[in-house]
């Protein structure tokens, strides 16, 4: 059984062992790219949280989020898929998430996604079964095993701002492309999803120090 990064004493683990890997890794962290735990709830509600946020603003999601919770307080898989279309759309869901929401609870309840046996699995099989529902793509599945399950080997190759920390980081002449940046991630493993953790937090030191206004919210 992995280790899941869960709690802060599993973020410590993971994060010496990924310095023992990389010394880039090292010299970021020592420069104060440390990474806070961020665990959203796993299971069903954390998937439908992941998806309610995709391609809106974050004050967008929460108020959808906040929504959907009041009216439907006990948010499981057979709750959304016994829901009726105008009750979803009241709360602020587009059609597409409502198509992605429903085709997760159908796949949930039909046994074709075991949400529970995903923490178990190597990262590139339980990002496949997500991946496998239609609705769910690439990034909202690395989210969901990075940040509900603590998926210590996820790794959101497509995600700009991991592009561009690693340019950063590496002195790369351009942000690396998904591939590239799946190459360079090999010598990661299997901490990939630390890697991930700890090149956002270096993004976010990144943009403070070119702008400190911009990053204190000024």
């Amino acid at each position: 059984m992995r280790t899941l990064i869960d709690t802060p004493e599993a973020l410590e683990e993971g994060l010496a062992a990924l310095c023992a890997l990389d010394p880039v890794m090292a010299r970021i962290v020592e420069e104060g790219a440390r990474p806070p735990l961020r665990k959203r709830a796993p299971g069903f509600p954390g998937l439908a949280a992941i998806v309610i946020s995709q391609q809106v603003s974050t004050a967008s999601a929460k108020a959808i989020q906040s929504r959907v919770e009041a009216r439907f307080p006990a948010l499981d898989a057979a709750t959304i898929l016994g829901a009726e279309d105008e009750e979803l759309r009241v709360c602020g869901l587009s059609a597409a998430k409502m198509r992605a929401l429903r085709a997760a609870a159908e796949a949930i309840l039909a046994g074709e996604l075991p949400l529970a046996e995903l923490p178990a699995m190597p990262a590139e099989e339980a990002h496949a079964a997500l991946v496998a529902v239609k609705g769910i793509g690439p990034w909202t599945a690395d989210i969901y095993l990075l940040f509900c399950l603590g998926h210590p080997d996820a790794f959101p190759a497509g995600d700009l701002a991991l592009q561009e920390a690693a340019r950063i980081a590496y002195g790369l002449d351009a942000r690396p492309r998904p591939a590239e940046l799946v190459d360079l991630a090999e010598s990661w493993r299997p901490w990939r999803g630390v890697a991930a953790k700890t090149l956002w937090a270096y993004y976010g030191l990144a943009k403070s120090r070119a702008d400190p206004a911009a990053a204190a919210g000024l």
